[in-house]
């Protein structure tokens, strides 16, 4: 099984236009089998599936994979419910012509959300084809069983029709049941109902990923490979200081350049060339006269200052139970602490790539976009185009999870080739993939708990106040969220966001609020926070995770029995159970007693809630005293995400999380000064190498296919930073409130 581009002609090569003339109760009988394609809607089947003439299956999936087999459990889901191997199932992802749009990849809703339309779709295409097998065969439809996409009457093998033969290559015209809903929240369902998971014999099992071996032999074409005949190389200059606008652009000073345009449009300044290294020559050589602006930040020591001095433009309390007050008035001890999280990048492996070839009619794009439907709106927006006459191809990327710099080299790319009239390719460079993505928010975060005499805990408060997470939208389907639309002068439409601790502690008296101040600079900023894997889960969790063991520790507790004895949600409490018992959890209060000698180590937990998923992560570091430096030794992870579709797939994404989660709890952090970001490298922007991975990543999955499938595409990166914080305190005493953990602040606070 392969994932494909396709044309409508060879996804149905080879079949007739014969049009299959029968009764199907509910079904008008000249409806089914049609040989022309109804249009793209997500009330129609033929949008979700279509059979081929051999028997082949193509489901038509709206969102887009990241390297985590999103598709391949899609395969199996459509697989599951029409009966057909799983390895003659085809998904085809992400192309705008050919998939409605589903949100592409966002929240981790692949599975979650995105799945049910196709469930639906595959069931309801079972349904039909045995009712048109019933009244060829001439039984009733109860007498008829399905194996592998034939068709058969029951205790007659004999009498039997394949899938290809009742329908292949013609479409159902088949109208389903739509929410009206676009995005994540699409529902499509039919009048057939889903197999129980009882049923199931597919799902559950863990076919091998088909993408790996093209990556690993390096023919899988990637966005940065596309090539387009007539196509020009494109490259942008940004401003020096940020908030600068150019004065004046000089042309004459890449004359000397073969082929070489500018293209200028308020603070818009492009290059085009026929030859990539003239573009990037003429990068370095244009002369442009930029604005006198102000520098917009603050030194980056004062960022946290800032941040608790800065006003609030929002803030919400989603959590309010009982009286704080009266609980704080009346306490034994109060335990305080405040925690701080930098400016992360995406730091994505290639910076950002697309292919625009903008005509006076329509347009194609060509994106490593996680939302390639809403890439598709904001390049018609930026063209001045209908929806309908741009057309956006998802092709792999170097990943995002959250809202990187694929969104902003579309629209680059638009604009560039309706200016020269030619298809553009703009390809960042890696200062800029680290300079100029959004980043995810930096923040403060502070906690406090009211403990009565026998140390108990009457009062909780945790508070939350940063930078929102979706300053820039998410979605990239309006340009004003774009550098380029901003450096145009597109008013700034910021948004607010951010949230509250995910977990189930049972505090009598509890509230948890955030607050979300002001971006630094109101457009076109290198500091404009968006989307990051889990939106702001891994700092609040950072910061109440790390809170959790301090009154541990403040009341001598055993970090694991403290939890469990306030934990109220069951599922919490057994997930939480089964990472401490396969990690062998050592019963006793942190930190350990004993800790002499230059390499020391300790273990900590945490877990979190999200999207329907629970985690429970234990973390055993090793230190070495003399550096500073923790090493992330392994892992133990309990994962209850409720059904499991492909259990090998889980783990390998519940790996992903957990290093990524490591990396950045452990080394990243967006340096800038008051002008500009200074990390736009890999030296001064570190992320993990593969000498400080964990040794181990022990894996626990809880199945519950009683539930339906959570998104699991980022709960585990939730708890990792806590965990290791805990870890870190059970190991040398100290503990670590600002993140990274990096070797120079662990030794400054063992000194």
């Amino acid at each position: 099984m392969t994932q494909f581009s396709i044309d409508r002609r060879s996804v149905f090569k080879g079949a007739g236009a014969l049009v299959v003339s029968i009764g199907i109760p509910g079904v008008a009988a000249a409806e089914i089998g049609k040989p022309v394609k109804p249009a793209l809607s997500p009330d129609q089947l033929d949008s979700w599936l279509a059979v081929k003439a051999d028997g082949d299956v193509v489901a038509y999936f709206g969102k887009m994979d990241m390297g985590q087999g999103v598709d391949v459990a899609i395969a199996q889901i459509v697989g599951e419910e029409l009966d057909v191997p799983f390895e003659r199932i085809n998904v085809v992802m992400g192309d705008t012509a050919w998939t409605v749009n589903q949100g592409g990849a966002s929240g981790s809703t692949g599975i979650q959300k995105g799945g049910i339309p196709l469930r639906n779709a595959a069931a309801e295409a079972r349904r039909v084809l045995v009712e048109l097998a019933s009244q060829r065969l001439g039984v009733p439809a109860d007498r008829i069983e399905v194996t592998d996409g034939v068709v058969a009457v029951s205790g007659d093998p004999a009498r039997k029709l394949s899938y290809g033969e009742l329908i292949g290559g013609r479409y159902f015209d088949l109208a389903m049941t739509w929410n009206g809903k676009i995005g994540n929240d699409l529902v499509a369902e039919g009048q057939a109902k889903p197999k129980p998971p009882s049923a199931y014999k597919i799902v559950g099992q863990s076919p091998p990923r088909f993408d790996v071996p093209a990556k690993v032999f390096g023919k899988l074409d990637y966005v940065t490979d596309i090539k387009v005949p007539g196509m020009l190389h494109g490259r942008m200059i940004r401003p020096p200081v940020a908030g600068a606008v150019p004065v004046a652009v000089d042309d004459g000073s890449v004359q000397d350049l073969p082929g070489v345009r500018v293209v200028c449009d308020k603070g818009f300044v492009g290059i085009v060339a026929e030859r990539e290294w003239d573009a990037v020559q003429a990068v370095e050589r244009l002369h442009v006269t930029w604005s006198e602006a102000a520098p917009p930040f603050p030194e980056m020591a004062a960022l946290y200052d800032h941040i608790r001095q800065a006003s609030v433009v929002k803030r919400e309390v989603p959590v309010a139970t009982g009286e704080i007050d009266p609980a704080f008035a009346s306490a034994a001890r109060i335990v305080e602490a405040e925690y701080e999280w930098p400016f992360q990048s995406h730091a994505s492996m290639g910076p950002a790539c697309a292919v625009v070839d903008a005509r006076a009619d329509r347009a194609t794009l060509w994106t490593g976009s996680q939302k390639p439907h809403f890439a598709r709106d904001g390049v018609a927006r930026a063209l001045g185009l209908p929806q309908d006459k741009v057309h956006g191809i998802w092709v792999p990327g170097p990943g995002s999870y959250g809202r990187n710099d694929a969104g902003d080299a579309g629209i680059d790319a638009a604009l560039l080739s309706k200016a020269v009239d030619r298809p553009v390719r703009v390809q960042g460079m890696r200062y800029e993939g680290h300079g100029w993505d959004p980043k995810g928010p930096a923040s403060i975060h502070r906690a406090r708990a009211a403990l009565d005499k026998d140390g108990a805990v009457i009062g909780y408060v945790f508070e939350s106040k940063g930078f929102s997470r979706i300053d820039i939208d998410t979605n990239e389907s309006d340009p004003s969220y774009s550098l380029a639309g901003q450096l145009m002068g597109l008013p700034l439409k910021s948004l607010q966001g951010f949230g509250v601790p995910a977990e189930s502690y049972g505090f009598a008296s509890k509230r948890s609020a955030w607050e979300t101040i002001a971006p630094l600079l109101d457009r076109g900023s290198p500091l404009r926070t968006a989307h990051l894997r889990d939106p702001v889960g891994p700092q609040i969790q950072f910061a109440s995770e790390s809170f959790i063991d301090e009154i541990a520790a403040a009341t001598a507790t055993d970090p694991l029995a403290f939890r469990l004895r306030y934990l109220k949600a069951p599922r919490d409490i057994a997930v939480v159970k089964a990472a401490a018992e396969r990690a062998q959890w050592d019963p006793r209060p942190s930190p350990r007693p004993d800790r002499s000698g230059d390499t020391l180590s300790g273990r900590g937990i945490a877990y979190a809630q999200r999207s329907g998923a629970v985690v429970a992560i234990v973390a055993e570091v090793e230190i070495d005293r003399r550096t500073g430096k923790v090493w992330a030794r392994k892992f133990t992870v309990a994962h209850d995400c409720g059904l499991i579709i492909n259990p090998d797939g889980l783990r390998r994404c519940i790996e992903g999380n957990v290093v990524q989660g490591t990396s950045r709890a452990l080394t990243e952090e967006v340096a800038f000064d008051r002008a500009k970001v200074t990390s736009t490298d890999w030296l001064s922007y570190p992320i993990l190498d593969i000498s400080e991975t964990p040794e181990a990543v022990d894996i626990v999955l809880i199945n519950r296919p009683e539930l339906p499938p959570a998104g699991a595409g980022e709960s585990s990166i939730r708890p990792v930073a806590a965990a290791l914080a805990n870890a870190v305190f059970d190991a040398t005493g100290v503990r670590l409130r600002r993140a990274p953990l990096t070797p120079q602040r662990l030794k400054a606070a063992l000194a």
